[in-house]
């Protein structure tokens, strides 16, 4: 039995090394016949210029989705960048970071190209997308520049819009910050509600301007500096003098960005003319000290 084993064992094997001297039908005799060569794997970067069905601040090449810019979507790609330098080493970017900084500023300037705007002075907010930790270290570099429709100045969650955001700050456009009635609680404000400039309103959008580098904690113990700063646009944007008799003819009321874009690097600091002793039924834009008189 042990011999009828082995000689079959034997005959199994010659079998293989018979086989393998036989070439098949319509080869080469290559053991790829000619396959091409597999492509380099290469590394996931998303696209700009695309609209997103949602928003997501760590991109996920497993989850990664884009929409025709004509359906419903939350935000908009308009730039993808590239961390590089002493940015690209180490740990990913994270808040406070000199390299996000430095990545928000880049947004920022390539919103303004694709709006035809300074988006701060409309319903809009600049959000930045990084790879995850997995992806940075496996080496991707890339930053992604998101902007979304917001509801309001006091709701800044994305809403779902239909449209590409391209140009959309070129003339008369309806997400640009105007006239508002301030609905009070008490002494202190409770949201500021979107009137037409023709109809009863105490609060008018005046400007942006940039706030000086500091920490968020330094900033909110120094809001006299931002009034200061408002009042300064109001005087500019009324055509009235900066002088001792500007509080007397108009107040302020400003919007600083978040604790976290502030963090990231953003200093618009939204400024609004604030009537608190009438109510206005026109644009104070360049109308004189007649238009807005010391009371």
């Amino acid at each position: 039995m042990r011999r009828w084993l082995a000689a079959l064992a034997l005959a199994g094997a010659a079998a293989m090394v018979l086989s393998g001297c036989v070439r098949p039908g319509g080869t080469d005799g290559d053991i790829t016949n000619g396959w091409p060569a597999l492509r380099a794997p290469t590394m996931f970067v998303p696209a700009t210029d695309a609209c997103l069905p949602r928003i997501t601040p760590i991109v996920q090449a497993s989850t990664y989705e884009t929409v025709d810019c004509a359906r419903n979507h939350l935000a908009e790609s308009v730039h993808v960048g590239t961390f590089t330098g002493s940015a690209a080493q180490g740990r990913r970017p994270e808040p406070g970071s000199a390299a996000l900084r430095t990545a928000r500023a880049e947004c920022d300037r390539r919103a303004r190209l694709v709006l035809g705007g300074d988006w701060h002075t409309a319903r809009l907010t600049l959000n930045i997308a990084l790879p995850s930790v997995s992806a940075w270290n496996g080496g991707a570099r890339w930053f992604r520049c998101d902007l979304s429709e917001t509801d309001s100045i006091d709701n800044t969650r994305a809403v779902n819009r239909t449209g590409s955001l391209r140009g959309a700050l070129i003339g008369d456009s309806p997400l640009v910050h105007r006239c508002f009635d301030p609905k009070l609680i008490g002494d202190n404000l409770n949201y500021m509600a979107r009137v037409l400039c023709t109809e009863p309103h105490r609060a008018e959008f005046v400007g942006v301007y940039v706030e000086r580098d500091m920490s968020w904690e330094a900033f909110v113990a120094s809001s006299g500096q931002a009034h200061k700063r408002c009042m300064e646009l109001i005087a500019s944007f009324a055509e009235v003098p900066n002088n001792a008799d500007l509080p007397y003819r108009a107040g302020s009321i400003f919007y600083p960005p978040s604790q976290r874009e502030w963090e990231e690097g953003d200093r618009g600091v939204r400024c609004f003319l604030w009537s608190d002793d009438r109510k206005l039924t026109g644009s104070m834009r360049g109308v004189g000290p007649q238009g807005l008189p010391v009371t």
